[in-house]
C-alpha cells in the first residue's frame, strides 16, 4: 500500500489580507479624487477656490498621467497572467504606481489637515480643509486601528502555524483558541474591517444629511459623489476579505487544526449553504459591483447641457452636438421653431472622456483582480474537494477501508463529502463483519477446505463439492477421559476439555496442518504437505501434553494421558449433508485405519503409533527414533498393518530406556515371528528388567508365554487380529 506525502503546514495569512483589501479599496478612490477635482476644476476656479496655470501644461499632465496609469495596468495585468498566485505580491509592487501617479499630480494623502492638489508647475489646485481630506484621513486612521486588531487576533494563528510548520510544541491553550475560532476568523477579520469602513461612512453620511454646512451645492455633489464610491469600494473590499480568508481556512488550515475524525462531518455550525449562492455572489462580485463603479465614472463624466446656459445654439454648435444626426435637430424645436435642449441632454467633452476612460480602466482592473481571485476561490473551493473525494474513493477501492474525505465545506460539495464517508463508514463495518464472519467460518470449516476444492469463497461451496488428495490423518484421543469426567460436573468437563484442546489446536496449525473435528475429547487433523509435518505435530502435542499436565497439577485437576495414531493414504475431502445443514469432512478408508492405530496405543503402552505408509513417505526417516512393534489386522480391515511406535514422544527417561533395549526388542520380535518363543520370551524380559514400563514388551511376553503353554494355532502367521478397538 502506497503511503500518502506528509501535507505541507502552510503560513497564515492575516495583515496580508488587510494590505491587499485596502490596496484595492485605494485604487478605486484616488483615482476617483483626482477626477472629481478635474472634473469640478472649471467651476472651482471660477468661484476662486482653484486657480490654473495654463489649459496645455494641465493637458499635457493628465495625459502624462494617463499614460503612468495605463502602463502600471498594463504591468501588472501582465504579471498577474503569467503567475496570477503571485497576485498579491505584485499588488504590494504596483502600490508605488498609485502613489507615484498621485505625487505626478502633487496629491499629499494621508493622516493631514487637508489634501493638496497642485499641478506640474507648482501651482494650487486645492488648498486648505475639506471634508473629503477629513473623511478620507479619518478612515486612514480608522484602518491603521484595523490592522493592529487584525494583527493581535491573528497573531495567534501565526504563532500556531509557524509552530506546527517548525515541529515545536503547541500549548493547549494555544491550540483550544486557534479551534475555537478558526472558522470564525472570516467573519472576524470582515467585521474587523466592516467596522472600520462603518465608522468612516457613519461619519460621511453625518456630514452629508445631518450637518449639512455646504457652502454651495457644488462641494456637497463632490462629496456625494465620494460617498457612493467609497461606499461600493468598501464592500468589494469587505467580501475580499471574508472569502479569502474563508477560502485559506477551508482549503488550506482547516485539515491541519482538526481531527481526521472531526472532519468526517461539517463541523461548521451554520445553515447548509448552497453551490449556487456561491456562484451569485462570484457574479455580483465580479461584475455587478465593479460595473456599478463604471456607471459612477460615467455619470460622472457627462456635462449638462443646461449647465452652459446658452440660449440660442448656432448651426456650428448643433452640428458639434447632434453630428450625422444634425438632420434630428427639428425634433426639439418648439411650436414658434425655436431650438430648445431638454435638460437631460448632455455633453461629453475631451476632459469627460478622459475621466470617462479612466473610471473605466480602473474598473476593468478590479474586475480583472476580482476575477482572478474568485475563479481560483471558487474553482479550488469546488475543485479541490471533489479530487479530495475521488482520491478517497480510489483508495477505498484499493482496500483503504479507514480512508476517509475532509468535509471542506457546508454546501452540496460537503454534503456529498459527509454522505460519501458515512457510505465509506458503513461499507468498512460490512466489510468487516464479512471478514470476521469468513474468519468464524474457518474455525468451523477450515480455510484449507477452500483451497482443496478450489473455492474462493465459503457461498462458493456447493453439497456434493469433493476431491481427492494424498494426506497423513492423525488422531489423538484422551485415555480413560470418561472416567476422569465423572470427577467434575458438565461445566467443569467442558472448561477443561477446552483448556487441553487450546494447548493442542495450535500445534497442529504451527505444523502446516489443520483440524478436520473435534469428536469428544478426540482431534483429527489433517497434513497435505508431508508425513514430517504429521510426525512433528504429534511429537510437539505429546510435550504440550506435559505442560498441560503440570499445570492441571498445581490446581488440583487431574493430568491425562493421550494416544495418537498417524496414517498416509489417499482420501475424499468434500461437502456432505443436506441442503439445509451441510459439513465439510473427510471419507477414506484411510480415516478408519488412523482411528484404529490410535486405539492401538491403549494395547502397546505407546505414545504414537504410525503406520508403514507413513514411514515409507517419509524423506529423511533416520531422523526419528522409532521401533518395529507389531504385524496387525484391525476391526474392519482384511489387510495386515505393519505398525511402528515413534519414541521421540515418550519423555526422557522412558525414551533412553527404549532406545537403551531396541536392539532386544526388534531381535525378540523377529524371534516371535519365526516361532522361537523361548529364545524371544527370554530376550522380552531381559528388555523388561531394564525397562519395566514397557507395556509392549510385557504384552510380548504374554503371547510367548500363551503359546510355550498351549502351542500355535493351525495357520498362525504372526499377524494379530485385533477387533476390539
Amino acid at each position: 500500500m502506497a503511503q500518502r506525502p506528509i501535507k505541507k503546514v502552510p503560513r497564515f495569512y492575516g495583515l496580508r489580507i488587510y494590505l491587499s483589501s485596502t490596496l484595492l479599496y485605494y485604487w478605486l478612490c484616488i483615482p476617483f479624487i483626482i477626477i472629481l477635482y478635474i472634473k469640478y476644476a472649471p467651476d472651482l476656479k471660477e468661484r476662486g477656490i482653484a486657480r490654473f496655470a495654463d489649459e496645455k501644461e494641465l493637458a499635457d499632465s493628465i495625459q502624462s498621467n494617463n499614460d503612468s496609469i495605463n502602463r502600471a495596468i498594463v504591468n501588472y495585468i501582465n504579471k498577474s497572467l503569467e503567475n496570477p498566485d503571485s497576485l498579491i505580491d505584485n499588488l504590494e509592487g504596483h502600490l508605488d504606481n498609485v502613489i507615484d501617479t498621485a505625487e505626478h499630480l502633487n496629491v499629499t494623502i494621508g493622516p493631514s489637515e487637508g489634501v493638496t492638489f497642485k499641478t506640474d508647475t507648482g501651482e494650487d489646485m486645492v488648498e486648505g480643509n475639506n471634508r473629503i481630506s477629513n473623511a478620507f484621513n479619518f478612515l486612514f486612521n480608522l484602518l491603521l486601528i484595523s490592522f493592529l486588531l487584525g494583527f493581535m487576533f491573528n497573531l495567534p494563528f501565526k504563532r500556531y502555524f509557524s509552530r506546527k510548520r517548525k515541529g515545536k510544541p503547541i500549548s493547549p491553550k494555544l491550540f483550544k483558541f486557534c479551534k475555537r475560532y478558526l472558522l470564525k476568523s472570516p467573519l472576524i477579520n470582515a467585521s474587523i474591517v466592516g467596522l472600520t469602513y462603518a465608522i468612516s461612512h457613519a461619519y460621511m453620511a453625518y456630514i452629508l444629511y445631518i450637518d449639512d454646512t455646504f457652502a454651495a451645492e457644488l462641494e456637497r455633489n463632490r462629496f456625494l459623489h465620494f460617498f457612493y464610491i467609497s461606499l461600493i469600494a468598501s464592500v468589494l473590499a469587505l467580501l475580499f476579505v471574508y472569502f479569502w480568508e474563508k477560502h485559506r481556512v477551508h482549503i488550506r488550515y482547516i485539515d491541519h487544526v482538526y481531527s481526521k475524525e472531526e472532519l468526517r462531518k461539517r463541523i461548521f455550525n451554520l445553515r447548509v449553504g448552497r453551490i449556487r449562492n456561491r456562484m451569485i455572489i462570484s457574479a455580483v462580485m465580479t461584475t455587478l459591483l465593479p460595473l456599478t463603479i463604471v456607471i459612477l465614472y460615467l455619470f460622472l463624466s457627462i456635462t449638462n447641457l443646461s449647465d452652459f446656459n446658452i440660449q440660442e445654439y448656432s448651426e456650428e454648435q448643433k452640428e458639434i452636438l447632434f453630428g450625422d444626426y444634425v438632420v434630428f435637430s427639428d425634433l426639439f424645436t418648439d411650436d414658434e421653431g425655436n431650438f430648445t435642449v431638454p435638460n437631460s441632454m448632455f455633453y461629453i467633452n475631451a476632459i469627460n472622456s478622459f475621466v470617462m476612460f479612466i473610471g473605466i480602466y480602473g474598473s476593468i482592473f478590479i474586475v480583472f483582480i476580482y476575477i482572478v481571485f474568485f475563479v481560483k476561490w471558487s474553482t479550488q473551493d469546488i475543485v479541490h474537494p471533489v479530487k479530495e473525494l475521488l482520491e478517497n474513493m480510489k483508495q477505498t477501492g484499493q482496500g483503504e477501508l479507514d480512508n476517509f474525505g475532509i468535509v471542506r465545506t457546508n454546501d452540496e460539495i460537503g454534503e456529498l463529502t459527509e454522505g460519501y464517508n458515512e457510505m465509506a463508514l458503513k461499507i468498512g463495518e460490512y466489510i468487516q463483519n464479512i471478514s470476521r464472519m469468513n474468519e468464524a467460518y474457518s474455525r468451523f470449516v477450515p480455510r484449507q477446505f477452500l483451497d482443496f476444492l478450489g473455492k474462493k469463497s465459503y457461498v462458493d461451496i456447493s453439497l456434493g463439492d469433493q476431491v481427492q488428495k494424498e494426506m497423513t490423518v492423525l488422531f489423538s484421543d484422551i485415555r480413560s477421559f470418561t472416567e476422569i469426567s465423572e470427577q467434575m460436573t458438565p461445566k467443569e468437563n467442558f472448561d477443561y476439555l477446552n483448556y487441553y484442546l487450546g494447548y493442542m489446536e495450535p500445534v497442529i496449525r504451527n505444523n502446516n496442518g489443520f483440524i478436520d473435528k473435534y469428536i469428544g475429547d478426540s482431534i483429527m487433523a489433517l497434513f497435505s504437505d508431508s508425513a514430517e509435518d504429521a510426525i512433528n505435530a504429534a511429537i510437539e502435542m505429546r510435550i504440550k501434553l506435559s505442560q498441560f499436565n503440570q499445570v492441571m497439577d498445581q490446581f488440583g485437576k487431574p493430568v491425562v494421558n493421550s494416544g495418537i495414531g498417524i496414517h498416509s493414504g489417499s482420501l475424499m475431502l468434500g461437502v456432505v449433508g443436506g441442503e439445509g445443514r451441510m459439513d465439510g469432512t473427510v471419507i477414506s478408508d484411510a480415516v478408519n485405519l488412523t482411528s484404529r492405530l490410535e486405539g492401538l496405543t491403549k494395547l502397546y503402552g505407546s505414545s504414537i503409533i504410525i503406520s508403514q505408509d507413513t514411514l515409507i513417505t517419509l524423506n529423511s526417516p533416520s531422523e526419528y527414533n522409532y521401533r518395529f512393534l507389531d504385524i496387525v489386522k484391525v476391526k474392519g480391515k482384511s489387510e495386515a498393518v505393519y505398525i511402528f511406535e515413534v519414541i521421540d514422544g515418550d519423555s526422557d527417561d522412558i525414551r533412553q530406556l527404549k532406545l537403551k533395549t531396541k536392539d532386544d526388542f526388534a531381535n525378540g520380535i523377529n524371534l516371535y515371528k519365526s516361532v522361537k518363543f523361548k529364545e524371544a520370551l527370554t530376550l522380552f524380559k531381559k528388555v523388561n528388567k531394564i525397562n519395566p514400563h514397557d507395556q509392549t514388551a510385557e504384552l510380548y511376553i504374554t503371547r510367548c508365554k500363551k503359546f510355550i503353554e498351549h502351542g500355535v494355532p493351525d495357520g498362525w502367521d504372526g499377524i494379530e487380529s485385533i477387533n476390539w478397538n
